[in-house]
């Protein structure tokens, strides 16, 4: 197996390493309660998804 004839410097491996920064996540806002969601998913908070309830909740009754 090749090895390397010598060793490489630390700006080196960091202009290498360079690119692999994490990206900023899409976060869109739902259009019926205004929470933030990620786009293309059902809202965790009212269940609607594309202006239709995908998922009953149900309602809090505070007795």
């Amino acid at each position: 197996m090749a090895q390397p004839k010598r060793r490489w410097s630390k700006r080196r491996t960091g202009m290498r390493r360079s690119t692999w920064q994490l990206e900023n996540k899409n976060v869109g806002t739902c259009p019926h309660c205004h929470e933030p969601i990620l786009p293309h998913t059902v809202c965790s908070n009212c269940g609607y998804y594309n202006g239709k309830e995908v998922i009953a909740k149900k309602a809090v009754n505070e007795d």
